[in-house]
């Protein structure tokens, strides 16, 4: 059963705080397809998304388990949530001033679906986040697993609407997210914004 009490927005918010952030995901789907074509660019969107959501699965898993330890268990993982937030605060206002760069694989050299499937898959980052983040907005701070599959879902799909409208929109995109002047005001700007959230975990591990 989902509890009603969940807060939807207030994850989704958080979700699209951290995809909106200039990175490797978001630079590499721009650049691949300016060089390849937006036919590239939905193959590597479909590889991420469909690594994104294996490693939601297991992330939730991981979490369900880590939770039902106990309270103190539980205020943990507020304060984790606390640190990887202004951890990705800290990251976003350092590299405010630098272009996210990546090579995408040369063509013919492997499909851009499975490079993107693997290394989303194996992103500690986003593992890490479920894991943390996601119990914040479930009463308790205990998601129960249909809750926590619900919430990866969310995030899932927020992203891969980001990097959608990134192939769609790939030239302008390039422009706007890659230049040195808009990348620092879009990455400090959500840097504040990510240290709120940070703050607003702290107190709650606390209440």
């Amino acid at each position: 059963m989902i509890d009603p009490a969940v807060n939807w927005a207030g994850f989704a918010l958080a979700v699209l705080l951290v995809e909106l952030t200039p990175g490797p995901n978001m630079a590499w789907i721009v650049t691949l397809t300016l060089a390849e074509g937006r036919r590239a660019g939905l193959g590597a969107i479909t590889g991420i998304a469909l690594g994104l959501a294996a490693n939601a699965v297991l992330s939730v898993l991981a979490a369900n388990l880590l939770l039902a330890q106990g309270p103190a268990l539980t205020r943990a993982v507020s304060l984790l949530a606390a640190a990887m937030m202004a951890w990705l605060a800290w990251e976003a206002w350092r590299d405010a001033g630098t272009s996210s760069t990546v090579v995408p694989p040369k063509p013919g050299s492997q499909r851009h679906a499975i490079a993107g499937f693997v290394i989303n898959l194996l992103n500690p980052k986003s593992t890490l986040f479920l894991i943390t983040v996601m119990p914040q907005f479930a009463p308790g701070g205990r998601p129960s697993l249909v809750e926590g599959l619900s919430l990866a879902s969310v995030s899932v799909s927020i992203a891969t609407a980001v990097h959608f409208a990134l192939v769609l929109g790939a030239e302008r995109a390039r422009g706007v997210l890659m230049a040195e002047h808009r990348a620092r005001i879009v990455r400090r700007i959500l840097a504040v914004a990510m240290l709120g959230v940070a703050a607003w975990f702290a107190l709650k591990a606390f209440a």
